[in-house]
């Protein structure tokens, strides 16, 4: 390990990640105990409220006490699909298998949209690039295009029992279709270019499975509701509870990233420097960006850290480390914050971009 004199000397940025990532990369492993209490508290809590709030009257407080309390808690317990993605295989048995039957069932929401094309958005030569799934120029488009990209993902839990219920069993009697369901409507992405490749062989059993478990909770789902025994309130309140988790997602997810890059590749600093780590206490950060995820950057650096330890892991880089340096260059207050940057820079960017076009047409 790297003495601290030398940690904090003049390195490169580039040097400087490397550093990290060596010093700190095997620190940490997944406390099973932290992820089954964590998982069954908010789904507890989640499924507790939901059911409350289905018993009070639409719009009044109680109801909007209840169904908030249902749309964070459930947001807590599905936002482990992230960390499904990254540890490894066995490390947290029947974890993934409990998630599923707590949350990523009844939401439509597998972890096979996750699990294998979020590595592309970490791999060094996609991140930021067309094959990144979860990155997009927000920065040069316009501030209405921002409140389309939150407000959009309500269509998301109609399009899902379509998705699983008739389109994917449709699939697979036609091939052409088949194709064009995994590589566009088997992901959740905000990249509209992104095309998810075909499942390796090690994925196609547990895709499978799990395509068919939808299928099978998206059927007798609505076999119920058409037989009466399940009331059309429980959908509608389904429907506004998933409705409101998307949102609070793409409002999380705007403050996750720079969104300053076109498609070029980006160096090992460049992407630290991308990604964004929000470290106020607002409340609206602490509810919309859990299980690590205010930790962005962090996590872009060390992608392995389990989320339970990325807050002692920043805490101890931000005392080690110069007030100059590129990692504090990450830091955030809080979503806020990082979306009122990101909107700053759109407008600089709007401002620059017909100089940019006049300055060429006069070299030309």
């Amino acid at each position: 390990m790297a003495s601290q004199n030398e940690f904090l000397g003049e390195i490169s940025d580039e040097q400087f990640a490397a550093q990290v990532r060596k010093r700190f990369a095997s620190t940490f492993q997944p406390e099973g105990y932290i992820y089954w209490l964590d998982l069954l508290l908010s789904s507890l809590l989640g499924w507790t409220a939901f059911w409350l709030s289905v018993q009070q009257p639409f719009g009044s407080l109680a109801y909007l006490a209840t169904t908030g309390t249902a749309l964070f808690a459930f947001l807590r317990a599905a936002l482990f699909i992230h960390e499904i993605a990254h540890q490894k295989r066995g490390s947290l048995p029947a974890f993934e298998c409990a998630w599923h039957a707590l949350v990523g069932l009844p939401f439509m929401l597998p972890s096979l949209m996750y699990v294998g094309s979020h590595g592309d958005h970490h791999r060094p030569h996609t991140f930021g690039t067309a094959g990144d799934p979860e990155y997009a120029p927000l920065v040069h488009g316009t501030p209405l295009g921002l409140v389309w990209f939150v407000l959009s993902v309500c269509a998301v839990p109609i399009l899902l029992p379509l998705r699983w219920g008739i389109i994917g069993p449709l699939s697979f009697v036609i091939p052409p279709l088949r194709k064009i369901v995994i590589q566009r409507a088997s992901t959740l992405v905000i990249n509209p270019a992104y095309r998810r490749p075909l499942p390796g062989k090690q994925y196609r059993f547990r895709w499978l499975v799990q395509e068919w478990a939808a299928v099978l909770v998206t059927w007798l789902v609505g076999v119920s509701w058409y037989a009466g025994q399940l009331p059309g309130v429980w959908l509608t309140q389904w429907y506004v509870v998933t409705s409101g988790m998307l949102i609070v997602n793409q409002i999380r997810t705007l403050a996750a990233h720079r969104y300053d890059n076109t498609g070029r590749r980006l160096s090992v600093a460049e992407q630290l420097l991308d990604s964004v780590n929000m470290c106020g206490w607002p409340a609206l950060t602490v509810l919309a960006a859990p299980v690590g995820l205010r930790y962005h950057a962090l996590h872009h650096l060390l992608p392995n850290v389990p989320y339970h330890s990325l807050g002692r892991l920043h805490r101890q880089l931000q005392a080690e480390l110069p007030p100059t340096g590129v990692y504090q260059q990450t830091i955030e207050r809080g979503i806020l914050s990082a979306i009122r940057r990101l909107v700053d820079r759109m407008g600089r960017s709007r401002r620059s971009a017909p100089l940019s076009e006049e300055h060429v047409g006069e070299e030309a």
